[in-house]
């Protein structure tokens, strides 16, 4: 048998037909991002003649109100709101300015399939967004152009089963909950993690864990996260984790906090389906958090399906699949960064001397070169 591995290097942008549509995403209430917002919009619409989606809630910015540049721009935006407009099939091509979570909010966007996504930095950490501002010109017409490497960051898709009925999703308890309408269960796709934890319990969290239908284990601690290759040098590395480049396909299972010195983090297949649900002896309840959104309790007889999802987000790269990650680790994590040994010759004490050197040797070495 033969196993085809395919190379990262292989993934390029195609675009099958001009981009037309633009979503620009900027992150809210902050000043250093408004002059990059309207420089940005501004070349988009003039130099581009592209049709710029904002969200409405941006507009409604008061510092961006008050900025004479924007006022001439404001009528030629197209809006939309959170939850409310559905942008499938609306957007060719996605803008994020600001820090990694604006490209967390493009994958919550888009539920589905994503368009592809250019990450400027303009926040703090930056470990998603490789491209500078200073000459967005040139890179987002090269991007524009089909000059572009990609990373398909996988994600996570995260079913929730409520135990009053297997197919559907009940949140109340008791009678209410069995005269509460039948509803699908809440589905959400996640670009870093899903969460398990204790909430404000004083108790340790104990969490049955089960591998394609088969029990792996229980989990005695502070939770469990659940991450994809991308989410494993977020809240995944913090708690231990190993780093894994966002092309491999995995799924990783990191404990927080375990009551236990030999749980270690695992990696499993991205195909696998897990399953998480309170342990029917734990003395408390548990919490979930969706990239750390949409945050709701967990119940006895409640459970947690987590799969690989078919819809990755495609993220433009600034060079390449390996640098940009790299690059990312040594900037933002400082990876490996400590301080060279010195070479032999930069010793003085040990210029002139060898492992089979003697006191009275070096001593007479000395002699000599006075």
């Amino acid at each position: 048998m033969v196993m085809t591995i395919q190379d990262p290097a292989s993934q390029r942008l195609t675009w099958y037909k001009p981009p037309l549509t633009v979503l620009v995403i900027k992150k809210v209430r902050d000043a250093a991002v408004l002059q990059p917002f309207v420089q940005l919009v501004t070349w988009l619409i003039e130099e581009k003649r592209m049709v710029v989606f904002v969200e409405q809630a941006v507009l409604e910015e008061a510092s961006l109100q008050a900025s004479a540049d924007f006022c001439t721009l404001r009528d030629r935006l197209m809006t939309f709101r959170d939850g409310k407009d559905d942008l499938t099939d609306k957007i060719d091509f996605i803008i994020c300015l600001g820090g990694d979570g604006t490209l967390l909010y493009a994958s919550q966007l888009f539920q589905q399939s994503v368009p592809p996504v250019m990450a400027f930095h303009l926040g703090s950490l930056g470990f998603l967004t490789p491209f500078e501002f200073d000459n967005f010109q040139e890179q987002v017409t090269n991007v524009l152009e089909g000059h572009a490497a990609l990373t398909l960051r996988s994600r996570l898709r995260c079913m929730i089963m409520r135990k009053n009925d297997g197919n559907n999703v009940s949140v109340g308890v008791g009678k209410a909950a069995l005269n509460s309408p039948i509803k699908p269960p809440s589905t959400f796709l996640v670009l870093n993690e899903v969460v398990i934890d204790r909430g404000p319990s004083p108790y340790l969290s104990n969490i049955d864990l089960f591998l394609d239908g088969k029990h792996i284990t229980s989990v005695q601690g502070d939770g469990l996260i659940v991450s994809t290759p991308t989410g494993s040098t977020a809240y995944a590395v913090a708690a231990g984790a190993s780093m894994i480049h966002p092309n491999v396909p995995a799924i990783m299972v990191t404990p927080i906090c375990p009551h236990s010195l030999s749980f270690r983090p695992i990696v499993v297949p991205a195909g696998v389906e897990l399953k998480i649900s309170v342990s029917p002896d734990s003395r408390n309840t548990s919490w979930v958090s969706f990239d750390g959104r949409n945050r709701q309790e967990l119940f006895h007889g409640d459970s947690l399906r987590v799969t690989t999802s078919v819809y990755p987000v495609p993220s433009i790269c600034a060079q390449d699949q390996i640098s940009d990650w790299f690059d990312s680790l040594a900037e933002c994590l400082h990876w490996n960064v400590r301080k060279r040994q010195k070479h032999l010759d930069e010793l003085s004490d040990l210029t002139h001397s060898g492992s089979n050197d003697t006191l009275d040797s070096l001593d007479h070495a000395d002699q000599l070169d006075s």
